[in-house]
């Protein structure tokens, strides 16, 4: 057992030390020196065989006749005759394919492993007395009241006992934006107070929180994905035998060992074995090349079957950060923006950023503009003065309580900008409106193109799912074609929608970029995260798009369904050349020699089939999915 270990853990070292054996020997040929060539063949006969024999013999142990038995027999057949270079050969080729299997297989359980270091570790409970003591979260009870600080980590979900504060939920609801929250609101584990001092009262902990529960639920998904049994098992459950039957037969009746021990030789599958995997990982390079993480031959498998695609909004299908796209200014004698951006650049808010950013990258000065007393309204925006005169800066119930009214064209332009999900800031000074900014996520460039292509190519689907609120969600869908929408979901919640649609016959792909859609993309069959997402996205996703780019996300559409195109053909190649060699061999028709290089050739000919995958581009936007299949 201890020997089976070890060179099951040097397997790759194994393979390498053949291949380099092999080009020794090759170069013994080559310079015409036999003695080179002959041992240089046998040293990489013995050591790739011993591999390939211990997993024939413990796949014996559980009554599974396996390719590896065959290859094994293959290679002791071909040593009793003097075919060492086949002998090589065969094994290094089996060898290498499995290596390039098991380079491309999903890493599991890190992204556990990322969500468990994200979890709060420790919470500052509030005793009765008043005082405070520092205890590991595991020990905090239910109805057991912490102290969270600002930029601290929230470690229970609760309820606000005390206190106010704009909290960053992210980790839970996939949204940048800051919330605002007072006493009675809820809060969750794992968010961050980014401003003020909290009490809140434990109503769950520890694995019950919604935090617990994201872990709980990318286990559970990740658990329930066993991998596909692979082709070429199943098949080897039949060729193996019928080759070992073939060749036992073919001695019994010509009595000539050599014959049916080239059945043996020929009749190893070496295009077989080297076809998938080089195709997967041809098309898998490609990837790579234009941007795209492909996890694996499965992976590249089961994408090209996917129909339904269900994406994230904040940070997916948008940029993920506010923008002022729109600015209306309603007088000549002050500059709005320039106002609401001295004004902002006292606050932290993510719309103030937006603002203060905006004015940065049109180069509007705001070092000259004193504006003072800044006072923030809860849930209404900014009071400040300005050349002592008060200035309002918020919404429009903000400006309603200090008394100014918006005339019918100014509401007119409020509600066009909220019909397209935008927010609003409204700017007020002298009694009057003077400005009106629209400030929204931005859709990221091409979305409504590359969808439309992706139905194209054959998906039947596009569903978002957000954390965000209907109006938003509705506005943005709208804009890029989005067919379903369903908004204001937990976590759990997109867990739902997508096992809904396994369970209704669809394969389904899930694009997230969030700690909150880690679940999503572990249920999905399969999981493709924007490379400017999280680490627990990235790790628990089977696909992932580096530059977060919507054209690298139907690259890899087409490149899936053309890879497993590329596999069937060299899979088709590998078994028609072994039957053509078998038949010829009994009929007479093929000889060591010419089923030799027959044999070569097929090898080679699924690996320049397999290299046209290497420049793969999809053409042009009207494609058809009969291009790819």
């Amino acid at each position: 057992m201890k020997l089976q270990r070890y060179i099951h853990q040097h397997t790759n070292q194994i393979t390498l030390i053949t291949a380099i054996l092999i080009i020794i020997g090759l170069l013994g040929r080559v310079v015409h020196n036999d003695n080179i060539y002959t041992m240089a063949f046998i040293l990489a006969s013995i050591i790739a065989a011993i591999p390939v024999m211990l997993r024939a013999i413990s796949a014996l142990r559980y009554k599974t006749i396996s390719i590896e038995l065959l290859v094994s027999i293959a290679v002791i057949g071909a040593f009793m005759i003097g075919e060492f270079n086949e002998s090589a050969i065969v094994t290094f080729l089996f060898l290498f394919g499995t290596f390039l299997e098991e380079k491309t297989l999903t890493k599991t359980r890190q992204s556990i492993k990322g969500l468990t270091k994200m979890a709060p570790t420790t919470a500052l409970v509030v005793h009765n007395d008043q005082s405070l003591e520092e205890t590991d979260v595991d020990l905090v009870s239910v109805d057991d009241v912490v102290l969270v600080k600002t930029g601290g980590q929230i470690p229970v979900d609760g309820e606000i006992t005390m206190g106010s504060g704009d909290i960053n939920e992210a980790s839970i609801t996939g949204e940048a934006k800051l919330v605002s929250k007072g006493v009675g609101d809820s809060v969750f584990s794992g968010t961050i107070l980014d401003n003020g001092t909290l009490k809140i009262r434990a109503t769950k902990v520890g694995e019950e929180t919604t935090f617990g529960k994201i872990i709980t639920l990318v286990e559970e998904a990740q658990d329930a994905k066993s991998p596909a049994e692979k082709f070429i098992d199943k098949f080897a459950t039949y060729y193996t035998p019928a080759v070992l039957i073939i060749a036992l037969f073919v001695g019994l009746i010509t009595q000539d060992f050599r014959l049916a021990i080239t059945v043996l030789v020929l009749g190893c599958p070496g295009a077989l074995v080297i076809g998938a995997p080089v195709s997967n990982v041809t098309g898998i390079g490609n990837g790579a090349k234009n941007g795209v993480l492909i996890k694996g031959g499965e992976v590249m498998s089961t994408f090209a079957k996917v129909d339904t695609i269900m994406f994230d909004k904040t940070g997916t299908l948008t940029e993920g950060k506010a923008t002022v796209t729109q600015v209306q200014n309603y007088t000549t004698n002050y500059d709005s923006v320039t106002l609401a951006a001295a004004i902002e650049y006292h606050s932290d808010h993510p719309l103030a950023r937006a603002v203060i950013s905006y004015a940065d990258s049109h180069q509007i000065a705001i070092d000259r503009i004193d504006v003072s007393t800044i006072n923030t309204i809860k849930g209404r925006g900014i009071v400040a003065q300005y050349n002592h005169q008060p200035i309002y800066l918020g919404n429009q119930q903000l400006l309603a309580d200090n008394g100014i009214k918006l005339t019918n064209d100014q509401l007119a332009d409020l509600n066009a900008i909220q019909e397209t999900g935008s927010s609003t800031v409204l700017v007020g000074y002298e009694n009057k409106v003077i400005g009106l900014l629209g400030i929204s996520d931005t859709v990221r460039p091409n979305v409504k193109e590359s969808l439309q292509q992706l139905k194209r190519l054959g998906i039947k689907k596009a569903i978002m799912l957000t954390g965000d609120n209907t109006q938003t969600a509705n506005a943005v869908a709208k804009q890029i074609g989005i067919d379903e929408v369903h908004a204001n979901l937990m976590p759990e919640e997109k867990v739902d929608y997508v096992t809904a649609a396994q369970a209704d016959q669809h394969v389904v792909a899930f694009i997230g970029d969030g700690i909150n859609d880690s679940p999503s993309l572990a249920a999905a069959n399969i999981g493709i995260a924007m490379g400017s997402g999280t680490d627990v996205a990235v790790e628990t996703s089977d696909i992932i798009l580096m530059s977060s780019g919507f054209a690298e996300l139907t690259h890899a559409y087409g490149l899936a369904n053309r890879t497993v195109r590329n596999t069937k053909e060299n899979i088709f190649i590998a078994i028609a050349t072994v039957v053509a060699l078998l038949m010829g061999l009994i009929l007479g028709f093929v000889y060591m020699a010419s089923g030799m290089f027959i044999h070569e050739m097929s090898i080679l000919i699924v690996i320049f089939n397999a290299m046209r995958l290497i420049n793969y581009r999809i053409k042009d936007s009207k494609l058809d999915i009969g291009q790819l299949r």
